[in-house]
């Protein structure tokens, strides 16, 4: 329901998931290469299910997918907040992430 929801808190637990997830797959946050590659698979794993990217083999794998879907949710967050006219966002790990996808996108 719109005007109920705790876009800070939700921020804050998004982040602190991709946080985790980035440590179990070596993510440095502060590597533009490196977040941009992830982001790039994000991309390629939406627009294609079956891609290789997408498909949880293992620990590490599944790993990866699931900061896909955090990454989807942290967007989702950014979309819901700003049509209630506010600015949603987290901190390092969350603002690497949507700024390398941002860039990904626009670079297709």
């Amino acid at each position: 329901m719109p005007g109920f929801e705790n876009y800070s808190r939700e921020a804050q637990e998004i982040e602190r998931e991709i946080i985790r997830k980035g440590l179990v797959l070596g993510i440095d946050w502060e590597d533009e290469a490196q977040v941009r590659a992830l982001a790039r698979a994000a991309l390629a794993c939406k627009d294609v299910g079956d891609h290789p990217d997408c498909r949880p083999n293992d620990p590490k794998s599944r790993a990866r997918i699931e900061l896909f879907g955090l990454a989807q949710l942290m967007l989702t967050v950014m979309r819901q907040s700003a049509d209630e006219g506010m600015h949603t966002h987290g901190g390092t790990a969350w603002k690497a992430l949507a700024r390398a996808l941002w860039q990904e996108q626009e670079a297709r």
